[in-house]
């Protein structure tokens, strides 16, 4: 049966859909349930709509930024404010679609970051986090991380330790331990001062001991001669 023109004008639109992939993204194309392996690098795509769907997946750097409550060495508390920054690998764009969903970014890539970072503070006690270098918690956190997830299709740029607030009680505990810590060192500084001038005097009063009596045995000696002659008058 031939339909008339108009007719399959009408019907081509319905039948025959456009996907853009922009740069930044990849596509993944399901059709009737079952998703390509290839992934589509960025472009114009045609497809059925009642039988094909496109997913774009992002594989431009973002930014997961987490505010944490995260425990110390000694199990106290502070808050952490810290940015991931990642991406999607894109040739592993389709295996995270399939594994992971489109909020992979909550399922793994957030989930194993926190546990990451709770480790990694509580190798440090809170005056440590305070006062450590920052670069320092930034490349563990890193490491670890993409330790953790470039396995499964993620790329991690960055990691930014931001801030590092303790509540006031505990801020004032610590500044007292590090004035504490400080007085202590100042003190054993002046003991060790007082010491060193105490063996000073020690040395320099044997000195003069030493002095006298050698002084006192030559005066004796001219003393004796002296009473002698005394004597001949």
């Amino acid at each position: 049966m031939n339909l008339p023109k108009y007719l399959v004008a009408g019907l081509l639109p319905c039948l025959v859909s456009c996907a853009i992939v922009r740069p930044g993204e990849v596509g993944i194309k399901q059709q009737l349930g079952k998703i390509e392996r290839v992934s589509l690098p960025q472009g114009a795509y045609t497809f059925n709509p009642f039988i094909t769907t496109i997913i774009k997946i992002p594989v431009r750097t973002v930014e997961a930024l987490n505010a944490l409550d995260v425990p110390t060495k000694e199990g106290l508390t502070v808050k952490a404010e810290i940015a991931l920054l990642y991406h999607v690998n894109p040739e592993a764009s389709t295996h995270v679609y399939t594994s992971y969903g489109l909020n992979y970014q909550e399922v793994i890539v957030e989930s194993n970051f926190r546990a990451v970072v709770r480790h990694i503070t509580g190798t440090y006690l809170a005056k440590e986090l305070f006062a450590i270098d920052r670069k320092r918690i930034e490349k563990e956190i890193f490491d670890e991380t993409a330790a953790g997830i470039s396995d499964k299709g993620f790329i991690v740029d960055a990691v930014l330790l931001k801030s590092i607030t303790m509540p006031p009680q505990i801020f004032q505990a610590v500044e007292n331990k590090l004035k504490a810590e400080q007085e202590s060192l100042q003190m054993e500084f002046i003991i060790s001062k007082q010491k060193k001038e105490a063996e000073r005097m020690q040395i320099e009063a044997e000195a003069i001991k030493n002095y006298n009596r050698t002084v006192s045995e030559s005066l004796s000696d001219i003393l004796v001669k002296w009473n002698g002659v005394q004597v001949l008058k």
